[in-house]
């Protein structure tokens, strides 16, 4: 079994990084950063979305540990008190996974090109000045045309975030499905959308057709640069992530642990 190692340049988590590869040497474990079987994440949640990107091309064979090393986050289980409990886990490992579903984001140009693009998290079309205009598509039918603040689609897991904010559900990540979810949208006897978040199952797609090329596209921590784009589609993907079920908390655990304090 190889093992890559993907950490932040904070002080706390270069430290981390060198414990951990100096166990793992002692246990003869493979350290391998460009072809992993293992990727262990050690910073915090936004680590293992750049880690996730980072190797979002071998993701099929993948699995994923997340290190935090600050207070757990959502995307991750072990803190470096739990170090060598870690490192023996690997060292015992028996393939075991727990698998999310992912975004699939296609980006259209006016010369017919397409970019796929996968995201754990989310994605989000921003307006950064004046307003988002966009007709909005359930598969081939026209269902809204939305002006506002711009649009977030989240996966399940990406449900607690910017989608949560935007008053989204909070979706279990067994559901194979993805949420959209309206930044400020407008809406008076003028102007209407559903105001609504709506969660969109495996195999239908969402498709966003702006109105300018005046808007940002960002997804988990990354951006496309916005140029003579006429469609950006967004289902669910055909792979999905898989995360190392040494210590996997219950999702349903993390969201309480995350949002809400104990009731005594």
């Amino acid at each position: 079994m190889k093992i890559a190692i993907f950490n932040n340049n904070v002080i706390s988590s270069q430290a981390i990084t060198k414990d951990l590869t100096l166990a793992l040497q002692k246990n003869n474990i493979e350290i391998d950063n460009d072809e992993p079987d293992i990727v262990i994440s050690v910073g915090g949640d936004g680590t293992l979305l750049g880690a996730f990107q980072h190797y979002v091309d071998q993701i099929d064979h993948i699995r994923f540990v997340g290190l935090h090393t600050g207070h757990l986050g959502f995307y991750t289980d072990w803190l470096a008190s739990g170090l060598n409990e870690l490192v023996n886990s690997l060292v015992h490992d028996n393939s075991q996974k727990v698998s999310y579903p992912l975004l699939d984001m296609t980006v259209v140009y006016e010369s017919g090109e397409q970019y796929h693009f996968l995201a754990l998290n989310e994605a989000a079309i921003k307006q950064p000045t004046g307003t988002l205009v966009a007709d909005i598509y359930l598969g081939d039918q026209l269902f809204e045309r939305f002006r506002g603040d711009g649009i977030a689609v989240a996966t399940p897991t990406g449900s607690t975030a910017y989608n949560k904010a935007n008053g989204g559900a909070v979706l279990h990540p067994s559901l194979p499905a993805i949420q959209m979810s309206e930044i400020a949208s407008i809406n008076n006897r003028v102007f209407r959308t559903l105001g609504s978040p709506l969660v969109v199952p495996q195999g239908q797609e969402i498709v966003m057709k702006p109105k300018s090329n005046h808007f940002l596209v960002m997804y988990d921590q990354c951006d496309i640069k916005v140029k003579n784009i006429t469609e950006l589609r967004f289902r669910v993907a055909d792979q999905q992530v898989h995360f190392a079920a040494y210590r996997h908390v219950n999702f349903w655990q993390r969201v309480h642990r995350a949002f809400i304090s104990d009731v005594e």
